[in-house]
């Protein structure tokens, strides 16, 4: 009768050790999580973000500081899903910003064709 029991003690104690692992394992991915976020958002604003794409960044940026408080409250769930939001709204702010600087350089080519097209016309012509 004693077997049984030491048997019961040892896969108790063993789901006890694997609750608590999961437990530090969700701390460290949504750590991990937070941090990559971080990163996106100022990687965002280095871009340009904040000029040329305001309501992404702005969203980020308070998704970022609710996946903190999350972090801190240690809702690590959480925590992470907002940062993983915080990181999408970083990453399209920061493919708006290019995409206008992308445009900008765009119609600056195209005027300078324009107005180079307009000089060989005027030299031609002369």
């Amino acid at each position: 009768m004693n077997r049984p029991m030491n048997s019961l003690g040892r896969i108790a104690a063993l789901a006890a050790v694997l609750a608590l692992g999961a437990c530090a394992s969700q701390k460290a991915p949504a750590t991990a999580d937070v941090a990559v976020s971080r990163n996106a958002v100022e990687n965002a604003v280095q871009a340009g973000a904040a000029d040329l794409a305001p309501a992404e960044i702005t969203a980020a940026r308070a998704k970022m500081m609710r996946a903190n408080e999350a972090l801190a409250a240690k809702d690590y769930k959480l925590a992470r899903e907002l940062a993983m939001q915080a990181q999408a709204d970083a990453q399209l702010a920061q493919s708006k910003s290019n995409s206008a600087k992308a445009t900008a350089a765009s119609n600056a080519l195209n005027e300078d064709l324009r107005v180079l097209r307009q000089e060989v016309e005027r030299a031609n012509t002369q």
